[in-house]
């Protein structure tokens, strides 16, 4: 009988402590239709941009093709061996980018290069990027493509690197080599991004890329501060997200999330996001 009874405890108990594990929280944004994005196109840029309009052979300007037209189906989605993968063509500048805003998130996909590159990349490493807290219109930055927004570079061997589009900036440990910054945790806390005379760029402290396969990429972001991982090592950590109007700073940390077409071919899978309540212990010695 006590046998009996022991049985029914451990019985209730485990229906007990079962029904309140946590749930999974992530949010998957991918689907077949792209349901949770919109998308918007600007030109087939050529070498030699220089960050003016582009013209025609007649030098009158030439228009952006615009938002959710989507001209030569350079987003679409495909099966890859049974999963969804989200295809970017690649030869016309553009972006997709989330209908909801997101802030204080943990945000996780793959992504791996196609075989393609166009002008004007065709001699320079493979570029895309994760563009997050972007806000307001499109063509707004050099490329009159992007939001404003922090860029999460993702391209051949600098997957990690911090890129400021239109007035964006934030702070950086960061180490001087030669002419060039790199994220160091030991190094020196300065700003990046406009006006602040350290320039629009700094690379990721460690190359950790997979070549020729998927490469798993992390955004943490909570409040003002972000910490980017590549395949499972931090590259580069961040803080001070802000946006300038004139010389005034406002706070940059919350927005919609921009998946770059930059002149390569490449393909992501497994998006997905969820709330987080702060910074991850294991990662705050970052910020110290």
């Amino acid at each position: 009988m006590k046998s009996f009874f022991t049985k029914i405890l451990f019985a209730a108990c485990f229906l007990l402590c079962t029904s309140f594990q946590p749930k999974d929280e992530w949010t998957y944004l991918l689907d077949k239709k792209l349901s949770k994005w919109e998308i918007y196109q600007s030109f087939r840029h050529k070498d030699g941009y220089k960050g003016l309009a582009p013209k025609d052979e007649n030098g009158n300007l030439v228009k952006p093709v615009g938002y959710n037209i989507n001209e030569g189906n350079e987003f679409s989605t495909i099966d890859q061996n049974g999963e969804l993968v989200l295809k970017v063509y690649g030869d016309l500048y553009g972006c997709i980018f989330t209908k909801q805003d997101f802030e204080n998130y943990d945000l996780k996909l793959k992504v791996k290069w196609g075989d393609k590159k166009w002008e004007p990349r065709l001699h320079e490493d493979k570029d895309s990027g994760l563009l997050y807290h972007s806000q307001g219109p499109a063509g707004v930055e050099y490329w009159r493509t992007w939001m404003l927004s922090q860029e999460y570079q993702i391209t051949e061997g600098g997957m990690g690197d911090y890129w400021s589009q239109a007035s964006s900036r934030s702070d950086i440990k960061a180490r001087k080599d030669g002419k060039n910054y790199y994220f160091d945790n030991n190094g020196t806390l300065m700003s990046f991004g406009s006006g602040t005379g350290n320039g629009n760029f700094c690379h990721a402290g460690k190359d950790v890329e997979i070549k020729n396969g998927w490469n798993d990429i992390e955004l943490i972001t909570y409040g003002d501060k972000a910490v980017r991982i590549v395949n499972g090592v931090v590259v580069m950590a961040l803080s001070n997200s802000v946006y300038m109007v004139g010389n005034e700073a406002k706070p940059l940390v919350k927005g919609k999330l921009q998946l770059q077409s930059e002149a390569a071919e490449v393909y992501y899978k497994d998006i997905k996001i969820k709330p987080v309540s702060g910074i991850p212990a294991e990662y705050q010695s970052y910020f110290k």
